[in-house]
């Protein structure tokens, strides 16, 4: 296509044309001395420095002392935390890294990093400045950043300015390999002067030692007399849509919102079924080697990729790990997916509904227990105590999600989520159980004292002196349950795609440790009068009965199950508003509390933080569409109304002018829609801007913006249904969904 011929066509068109056009990026793979392309397990963590890099690069006595520190929290020694800061700078220079930083998660829901380099100036003769390679132990350990900028919820005046990020040694040091340069970042903690938690960080390590704690007690009352440590696992699937950067270009809205604010849905979405785990298109196909490559470098065990639903969306799934460790993982995963499809000339979107129409995208926590012998507390054994042990720990579980769904569904509160949650597609935003028709007939057997007697494959005779061998073979899926049991673990659906998984987590933690803390209490008690495995079956049969309403195995889509979800008490929280005012209900987040997870002015903080972060959010998405209202859309209008209107003096047949009459009147009523819409949006949202009391913006854009904003957007999506093609300015939803099919 010459330059006459480009300049005719419009941006939007040239975008199509450049994004089938785009050229498949190669990746410089690692190679050994001959040439060949080393295996993954040649190369994984090559970026990383934990444990097993410490041990191997630390005297012996200094590991030593890590690891006693490790274990008993304890502070580490000046001495231990220099020899450390020398082996970490030795390594890092030999990788070629220049700056260090302290990376933490503020609650912004991002991450945050500034960057110092690896040098320290001394004076030499005269005024000569010798400059030399240097880190220190109290580097490593504490940073002092300007937190003044970042949320703290009023926890602190604006001029206590001051923060600290400490260094996390559970969670591996990283480098952040970018074309022109190399960057230590150092996994921390941030808090204010006061000790405040002003990261989604500390809470989760808090969560994590407690339920710790907390397990061992119950465990070694069930019969796990050995038991000194439960680690919490999560395996975190996290879905995404990739979008043209050219058309990405052409949308101030996916630029300043993450999704789109308007937009007819194409005539081809997701109805055909045949996106779902379809062939990888090449393009992405490469995004993805790409993105695996440098995750596998960062030591992330990502395992599994596909086609998701929705056209253009797609999932990574990693292998579990540690909570603490797959926290930061995740984080660092939707870092390298943003930064490597920018490279591919796509634009990755983690928001939870890009798109109407068709499905959102989520992130699917997959959460479990394990002790310090490896074994998966909700795994089902093969001995009878392993089995009263499984039926003990998941009755627990239940227990923790029934006294605390409502926090737990404050935990995923978010605007994206708002779009997504309950739209058949995501489950509803009533938190729920499934376990699935075997684990249900037995719990309901527990529950009336009967046995249940079925194949040998599936269960075996079940009382109280004999457990069931439970298969997870015959383990269902249920995708509308927010919070499904999946064989030997439960996973949390509801999680938003952009969320940081460390808030949800530590709520669950939080839950469960207390939980724990409930049923060793009421298992105590019961000591006193039976044997140990009749009286845990009888803790059990207790908690199943008190936990039934949690329990549901149907269609989570229905109207039927949000009717019989309050039938039963559930609390229903449509909106992000009305799960934010959970935080602020002293009985249901006292939990938090006694966990020492979040103290009353943390959890008040972020009350603050979450409610001022929806009305910003909603704010700048109000603002957008009302500037591509009236700078985007209204003009192309106003260019199809003088089409229409020389179209008219040129027809003669009384045929063609009852047509034209027709069609010219449909569009003026569609144009007169916009316009009667945008100025009503408009005014609203001036009205809204007035009111100092950001609670009452809150509810105001729940009750009013939120409607008029869904009005508007239905009448351009229906004008851009009859606006000729040439004049609509906005790449289409066919263009940037369907786009990769093409290549």
């Amino acid at each position: 296509m010459d330059s006459t011929q480009k300049s005719s066509v419009s941006p939007r068109h040239q975008a199509f044309q450049a994004a089938i056009d785009q050229p498949i990026r190669k990746i410089e793979r690692i190679k050994d001395q001959f040439g060949k392309e080393v295996p993954i397990s040649d190369y994984f963590g090559c970026l990383t420095f934990g444990l097993a890099q410490m041990r191997e690069k630390l005297p012996k006595d200094s590991f030593n002392v890590l690891l006693k520190t490790l274990d008993q929290g304890k502070k580490l020694p000046k001495e231990t935390a220099e020899a450390i800061a020398s082996a970490v700078k030795e390594w890092s220079v030999t990788k070629g890294v220049t700056h260090f930083c302290h990376w933490f998660q503020p609650m912004t829901g991002l991450t945050a990093e500034k960057h110092d380099a690896f040098i320290s100036i001394q004076h030499a003769h005269h005024s000569e400045l010798r400059v030399i390679e240097r880190f220190t132990g109290s580097q490593l350990i504490q940073g002092e950043p300007d937190a003044s900028s970042f949320p703290s919820g009023g926890m602190r005046s604006t001029f206590e300015a001051r923060g600290y990020t400490a260094w996390d040694p559970t969670s591996p040091l990283f480098i952040i390999e970018e074309e022109n340069g190399k960057t230590l970042c150092i996994p921390t903690v941030f808090f204010g002067y006061h000790g405040q938690a002003l990261d989604n960080k500390t809470p989760l390590l808090r969560s994590i030692e407690t339920l710790s704690n907390e397990a061992v007690e119950f465990l070694k009352l069930v019969g796990d007399v050995d038991a000194k440590k439960v680690q919490t696992t999560l395996g975190a699937e996290q879905e995404y849509f990739l979008v043209d950067k050219n058309f990405v270009a052409l949308r101030p809205d996916l630029i300043m919102t993450g999704r789109t604010l308007l937009g007819s849905s194409s005539a081809r979405g997701q109805q055909l079924e045949d996106h779902y785990f379809g062939a990888i298109p090449t393009r992405v196909k490469a995004f993805m080697q790409e993105a695996e490559f440098e995750l596998y470098k960062l030591g992330i065990p990502i395992k599994t990729r596909h086609n998701e639903v929705a056209p253009s969306q797609f999932e990574l799934a990693p292998i579990f790990e540690d909570m603490n460790i797959a926290s930061d993982h995740n984080l660092l995963t939707m870092e390298v997916l943003k930064r490597v499809a920018l490279k591919h000339g796509l634009v990755c979107l983690l928001h939870e509904k890009p798109f109407a129409g068709v499905n959102g995208s989520g992130k699917h926590n997959n959460w479990s227990m394990s002790n310090d012998k490896g074994e998966n507390l909700l795994e089902p054994g093969h001995t009878p105590h392993q089995n009263i042990r499984f039926l003990a720990c998941l009755a627990v579980v239940l227990k923790a999600v029934h006294e605390n769904a409502a926090a737990l569904r404050a935990a995923i509160a978010s605007p994206g989520n708002d779009h997504r949650l309950g739209a058949n597609e995501a489950p509803p935003a009533i938190i729920s159980a499934f376990l699935g028709s075997l684990l249900e007939n037995i719990l309901n057997s527990i529950e009336s004292g009967k046995a249940l007697k079925a194949t040998d494959e599936q269960i075996i005779d079940l009382g109280v002196s004999q457990i069931p061998n439970i298969s997870k073979d015959y383990t269902d899926r249920n995708r509308t349950s927010p919070f499904a049991f999946t064989g030997n673990k439960f996973e949390f659906r509801a999680v938003g795609s952009s969320q940081n998984v460390a808030v949800p987590m530590s709520f669950l933690n939080a839950a469960v440790a207390m939980s724990f803390r409930d049923c060793s209490a009421q298992l105590k008690d019961l000591l006193k009068k039976k044997k140990r495995d009749e009286a845990v079956m009888e803790l059990v049969r207790s908690v199943v009965k008190e936990t039934k309403s949690i329990r549901f195995s149907g269609n989570g889509y229905s109207d039927e199950w949000k009717a019989e979800a309050k039938k039963r008490g559930l609390p229903i929280l449509n909106t992000t508003p009305d799960a934010l005012e959970v935080l602020k209900d002293k009985k249901a987040t006292q939990f938090l509390i006694d966990a020492k997870v979040l103290s009353r002015e943390e959890i008040d903080s972020r009350y603050h933080i979450a409610v001022e972060r929806y009305v910003k959010t909603l704010d700048i998405e109000h603002t957008s569409l009302l500037e591509i209202t009236s700078t985007y859309i209204i003009p192309a209008l106003e260019k199809h109304m003088q089409l229409l209107s020389g179209a008219n003096d040129a027809m003669s047949s009384s045929v063609l002018k009852k047509f034209h009459k027709d069609r010219v009147s449909e569009f003026e009523n569609v144009f007169a829609d916009v316009l009667k819409n945008y100025a009503s949006f408009s005014a609203s949202v001036e009205k809204s801007r007035k009111s100092h009391d950001e609670l009452k913006r809150m509810w105001s854009i729940v009750e009013d913006l939120q409607p008029a904003a869904f009005k508007l957007r239905d009448a351009l999506d229906a004008s851009e249904l009859l606006v000729s093609d040439e004049f609509w300015p906005l790449p289409k939803y066919r263009e940037m969904l369907l786009a990769h099919s093409l290549v």
